[in-house]
């Protein structure tokens, strides 16, 4: 890849390898923070019948390892975006964030900044990769709600709005809140880290205006790939329903895969039960959290029930930004700090995210932060690539469910963090424990919510 490190990449087409004969041609059209186009991802391909390439981000914290920083920070990048589209102006913000992104050592306050008489919308983060980013975003407003949408069954809840994602592995989406929270004329804005066709976010506003219209909707993502017949099916929308969808982005472009997909067969490394074994450490944070559990019980897919409370503060039921508090975090990152010996990986698990990636951001130097996920990458160590490396296993939360980590070298970190919102039994975390063994660190710490 040529010139990815100035703006001549406009308006040409770049050729992405992706695996074998696929390829992927994008071309890119806006870049409003005119950052370097190896910054936003890696191209990976999908085990999956309906999308066979994965743009994987380098911004998410999900598949690949970041600087849970990072991970922050591209909300608030993307929530002064969404300022200068509604004020027509250069952000304030703009240059401040820039300096963080071009220097993280620098401090960053992610505090309010988007007033009350700009914006006071209700923010929903879609599961299971934008629940973070959803939430950081969120919290760049001084008045706003915000949830994220879950694939969680929670026995004790109707959900008041359900839709679909046609191309995912796991497709149905649910949103367990308060009918107020959605029953007023307040702006929606939608959170995701990709917009391929926008047919997700299409499918939940129609859901929503059915049953609780109003006048605007704002789609924000870290990247826009909508086709010239994807965006026109969005204006559709606009004038079928007589509303308004902005869409935010901090990248927009087009592409073309080109080739043949091929059928994939999963890959994943195989736990050595030989080598150095890991000292392991079992952490209660409900010390910290106090008040802050919702005691409600959920479901696996084979009906097996968990006792343990929510966490309320991942916003998963609805958060308003006035409930907001980061002592109880910097208190207990403040904890686990002391249990480090050296370099440190932070693992948050499925949707939980947030807590996790700022738990880790609290947590002092070399820290790197990243996610479990649902999503079967095929895995091919090339440079290019965006899985070197893939480890299965069953969720410790819901042994029906298959999970994934990618991009965890042998010897590369000292220690792990792996983060529960809720407490998980030991034999539960067989299989996942036996993959981070293989990867030789010296110490995991099992850390956890809600236990009691």
């Amino acid at each position: 890849m040529k010139d990815l490190h100035t703006l001549t990449y406009l308006n040409k087409k770049i050729s992405l390898p992706i695996i074998h004969n696929l390829q992927m041609d994008i071309v890119v059209e806006e870049n409003p923070f005119n950052l370097p186009l190896e910054d936003f991802f890696r191209m990976a391909a999908r085990i999956n019948k309906k999308r066979a390439f994965l743009f994987v981000s380098k911004l998410l914290g999900k598949h690949l390892p970041i600087a849970p920083k990072k991970g922050l920070l591209t909300g608030f990048m993307l929530a002064t975006r969404y300022e200068e589209i509604i004020t027509g102006t250069i952000s304030p913000q703009r240059e401040d964030l820039m300096a963080v992104y071009r220097d993280l050592d620098l401090p960053f306050f992610d505090k309010p900044f988007i007033s009350n008489e700009q914006a006071n919308p209700i923010i929903i983060g879609f599961a299971e990769t934008a629940t973070a980013l959803g939430h950081s975003f969120f919290r760049a407003f001084e008045q706003a709600v915000f949830f994220h949408t879950t694939r969680e069954n929670v026995n004790e809840l109707v959900p008041i709005i359900t839709f679909e994602e046609e191309h995912s592995h796991a497709t149905s989406h649910r949103c367990y809140v308060e009918e107020d929270i959605l029953d007023n004329s307040r702006e929606i804005i939608l959170v995701d880290d990709e917009l391929t066709t926008g047919k997700t976010a299409i499918n939940i506003i129609r859901d929503i205006h059915k049953k609780y219209p109003r006048d605007k909707y704002t789609v924000v993502s870290i990247l826009d790939w909508r086709s010239e017949k994807w965006q026109l099916e969005m204006e559709s929308l606009e004038q079928e329903l007589q509303i308004t969808i902005q869409v935010v982005s901090l990248l927009k472009g087009s592409f073309e895969l080109i080739g043949v997909p091929i059928n994939l067969v999963s890959q994943t490394e195989i736990a050595e039960a030989d080598g150095m074994k890991p000292l392991l450490e079992y952490i209660s944070l409900e010390n910290y959290v106090k008040n802050r559990i919702v005691p409600i019980i959920s479901s696996s897919l084979a009906g097996s029930r968990n006792e343990y409370g929510y966490l309320k503060d991942t916003g998963r039921f609805g958060i308003r930004i006035d409930e907001v508090t980061d002592d109880w975090i910097r208190q207990a990152a403040d904890e686990l700090k002391k249990k480090r010996v050296g370099t440190t990986l932070c693992i948050g698990t499925g949707e939980f995210m947030y807590i996790p990636m700022k738990l880790a951001s609290y947590m002092g130097e070399n820290i790197y932060y990243q996610s479990t996920t649902r999503s079967p990458i095929y895995p091919n160590d090339e440079e290019h690539y965006g899985a070197k490396n893939a480890f299965c296993f069953s969720n410790p939360e819901d042994l029906d469910i298959a999970h994934y980590l990618y991009n965890i070298k042998a010897n590369q970190y000292d220690d792990i963090f792996l983060f529960f919102e809720r407490k998980v039994s030991g034999e539960r975390l067989t299989e996942l424990l036996a993959e981070l063994t293989a990867v030789q660190v010296k110490k995991i710490n099992i850390v956890y919510c809600s236990g009691r």
